[in-house]
């Protein structure tokens, strides 16, 4: 088994490796759950006037939130 040594000098497996990453992933994953969750919260509190102004619906909630770096002609917006 492969071992690597960091900054520490303290020896990691290959599989110790792989579960932190795969624990960095998941964190990563939830984060981002988290922020479409506020971004939804957020639009919905918004008035139709005001969904208006920026473009979309109260219908097309959803899908900006979950699609929130992705515009709707596909082309990936700054962010």
């Amino acid at each position: 088994m492969s071992t690597t040594y960091g900054a520490t000098g303290l020896g990691q497996t290959a599989a110790s490796t792989r579960v932190s990453s795969f624990f960095k992933r998941y964190w990563v994953a939830f984060l981002e759950r988290c922020k479409r969750r506020r971004l939804r919260a957020t639009l919905c509190d918004l008035s139709d006037r005001e969904l208006m102004d920026i473009g979309t619906t109260r219908g097309e909630i959803d899908y900006v939130a979950s699609n929130r770096g992705i515009d709707r002609e596909g082309i990936r917006s700054a962010e």
